[in-house]
């Protein structure tokens, strides 16, 4: 069996990284505060999804387990293990690190127990004015009466005691976070603070409001999270857009996958809400007294930027942006962008300008997320109404995007364009498009091919890479793909220059590894870097242990999962494996093969995951500029140089961070920003001098 690491286990690993980012004392204090944000909402679609699978796997008993890998019930407890320590290290870093750090900056989150005469008064008179009609309080009576808790929602487990008779009794009582901010800004004691309250410490304060009569010595957070899988992958027929109409409606009411609760609950409480919401010991994981800390991203910042990052806006790229006509200038050469150090108007000009350039007869498009706001969308509904053909494949089984694909989609229909929704058994994930334009009587075809979804939004923090094409053996080979996407037929010819998912992907991968292994095996120098965000089917591992193992040298760059280990004597000696965590998302898949000193350079949507490499439609694109190959050959010797905030992955010191004899700080996430931005503004001066 291939020597890996639980993906799962690998994944919690990854997250942890996040954490790291909020202990960091270089990252400014808010951008702090906001990891912890970030680290919580990984957290929580992990229990929806991953968590709520295994717990799947567990109440259908051996005969499941028999067909896994593993153990359900032991991937349980090391997830539980491993998340119990996380969540208290988040308490320390919060409680004892970024809150007196804010206090040092004059923003106090105020303790209810603390608050003067006016704050009191304000948040009662806040509580009845705005909060009243939703906190649903409810006296719980063991399994006589069963309160439905909303996924993800936050309330109050109370304990009440009846003065007279001494008895103790329980409540929940609802925290409208849903509806309300989760921080409420508090008249200030003096003008040097600013003071902030939780939504839940205002519901605590008025408890007495809500059942009156009652001692209420104590009251805990709680939050139940829900399975949110959708189970329709393996969808063969039927209308898959109404079946996942209809999951979404169920997503919100799906079995219990954690009960999140405050540590500091008595066990009798514990043991009263296990009982009453059917709860199991796998299924608890005890945090700090807030959760749903995800909302941190809303955290007010009264306008302080000193302490959030310092701005980098992105750089135009002038030559692209300010060009009459983008089809012109893709004729002449390949164009690379790198959001979001590059400005996206790049991509949404290619967009706009095919909608308006009475030349273009076709549009296509693969949406799999796109911002709720895009001009993008908006230039396929205007390319309609100007002629055009326009055809939008929409992927509506994207994780969490389901909704707004669908709403996407009938908005797209509504206006003309032809929507061809997911294909049954697996997904399309390639980022592509392509335009078709008649140009001296014959038509000829335009593509933009990148790693990064048609989306505004993350394209100011996900770092990707796009390339703008018009090379035939590119652009013939895009438009084969649509054929299949549009006629679900198989193209008639093989797939040459590109990889593609379920035709020739993974057979591509497999064969430039065996090529370094075979020269390695021949004495000659082998080498490959391989950047992704994930890494875990084990055939790929296999050949990579086995290339280690032949003398290949091999760099991984994976931001996530990775399942491989390196370091393993006799395994994995030469394999090195980093992870990097910063200010963007890293989401470019670039793949580097030393191929006997004739550099080749790829980028492509898929992670080496099996559901990518098995299940999905993904592209595989060869750099064949030469400029090209070297511009991302200097952003991936930046990677792996940063000695900042790389991590190393490996079988010892895991996540620590990597150390380098050099006196210079590294820090690749800045080198890139401040290398495309010379570059590109060389490009930009010659063209305002020529204007």
């Amino acid at each position: 069996m291939v020597p890996q690491i639980h993906r799962d286990l690998s994944w919690l690993d990854f997250n942890y990284r996040v954490l790291q980012e909020a202990k960091d004392k270089s990252v400014p204090l808010l951008e702090r505060l906001k990891f912890l944000g970030i680290y919580s909402s990984n957290l929580d679609e992990f229990f929806k999804i991953r968590v709520a699978n295994h717990r799947s796997f567990l109440r259908l008993g051996k005969k499941t387990a028999k067909d896994l890998d593993y153990e359900p019930i032991e991937i349980l407890t090391q997830i539980q293990k491993k998340v119990s320590e996380q969540q208290l290290e988040f308490s320390e870093i919060f409680e004892n690190q970024i809150i007196p750090e804010l206090k040092k900056n004059g923003i106090i989150i105020s303790p209810r127990k603390k608050l003067t005469k006016k704050q009191e008064e304000f948040i009662e008179n806040y509580f009845n004015e705005y909060m009243l009609p939703f906190v649903q309080p409810v006296l719980l009576q063991g399994k006589k009466i069963k309160p439905f808790l909303n996924n993800s929602a936050l309330y109050l487990a109370i304990l009440l005691k009846d003065p007279e008779s001494k008895k103790t009794e329980y409540a929940i009582v609802k925290i409208p976070s849903d509806h309300l901010p989760r921080f409420v800004v508090l008249p200030s004691k003096n003008d040097k603070e600013k003071e902030v309250i939780f939504l839940d410490d205002i519901v605590r304060h008025s408890l007495k409001l809500l059942f009156p009569g009652y001692e209420i010595p104590q009251s805990y957070s709680i939050k139940l999270t829900r399975d949110g899988e959708l189970y329709i992958d393996d969808e063969f027929a039927g209308d898959l857009v109404n079946k996942i109409k209809e999951g979404l409606v169920k997503r919100n009411i799906g079995p219990a996958s954690r009960l999140v609760y405050d540590r500091k609950m008595p066990e009798h409480l514990l043991t009263f809400l296990m009982e009453v919401f059917d709860i199991s010991k796998y299924d608890l994981l005890a945090e700090g007294r807030y959760h749903n800390n995800s909302d941190f991203f809303k955290f007010p910042d009264f306008g302080m930027s000193h302490l959030k990052d310092s701005p980098m806006p992105p750089t135009p790229i002038l030559e692209i942006e300010n060009s009459p006509n983008i089809f012109d200038l893709i004729s002449t050469q390949d164009l690379f962008i790198h959001p979001p150090y590059h400005s996206y108007e790049s991509v949404v000009k290619f967009f706009e300008d095919a909608a308006k350039d009475v030349n273009v007869t076709h549009i296509k498009i693969i949406q799999y997320r796109v911002a709720k706001v895009s001009r993008i969308m908006k230039a396929l509904q205007e390319a309609v109404k100007n002629g055009k053909q326009v055809t939008a494949f929409i992927e509506v089984k994207a994780r969490f995007d389901e909704e707004a694909n669908i709403r996407w989609g009938e908005e797209l229909e509504n206006a003309g364009v032809r929507v061809k929704y997911s294909l049954p058994g697996f997904k399309v994930h390639s980022k592509m498009a392509i335009v078709r334009r008649i140009e001296d009587g014959k038509p000829k075809m335009y593509a933009y091919l990148g790693t990064g979804n048609f989306h505004e939004v993350t394209a100011k923090i996900y770092s990707d890479i796009g390339l703008f094409t018009a090379d035939t053996r590119l652009t013939e080979e895009a438009t084969r793909i649509f054929y299949f996407l549009e006629t679900d037929q198989p193209p008639t010819k093989p797939f040459h220059y590109m990889g593609v998912g379920l035709f020739n992907l993974k057979e591509m991968l497999l064969q430039m590894i065996q090529r370094e292994t075979d020269h390695a095996k021949r004495g000659k120098e082998a080498s490959m870097i391989l950047k992704m965000n994930s890494l875990q089917d084990p055939q790929m591992m296999e050949a990579l242990y086995k290339a280690s193992q032949a003398g290949v040298k091999i760099k991984l760059i994976i931001r996530g999962i990775c399942t491989l280990i390196p370091g393993i004597k006799g395994t994995s000696d030469n394999i090195e494996a980093i992870s990097i965590v910063d200010k963007y998302l890293e989401h470019a898949r670039i793949f580097i093969f030393h191929n006997g000193g004739e550099e080749e350079t790829y980028f492509s949507s898929a992670d080496w995951m099996e559901r990518n490499l098995h299940y999905r439609i993904e592209t595989l694109v060869p750099v064949f500029d030469t400029e090209i190959k070297k511009i991302i050959r200097t952003l991936i010797n930046m990677q792996l140089n940063d000695n900042t905030k790389a991590r190393n992955i490996g079988l010892h010191l895991n996540n620590q961070y990597k150390q380098s004899s050099s006196d210079l700080a590294v820090r690749a996430q800045i080198e890139s920003y401040y290398f495309i931005k010379r570059i590109t503004e060389q490009t930009n001066r010659l063209i305002k001098k020529d204007i």
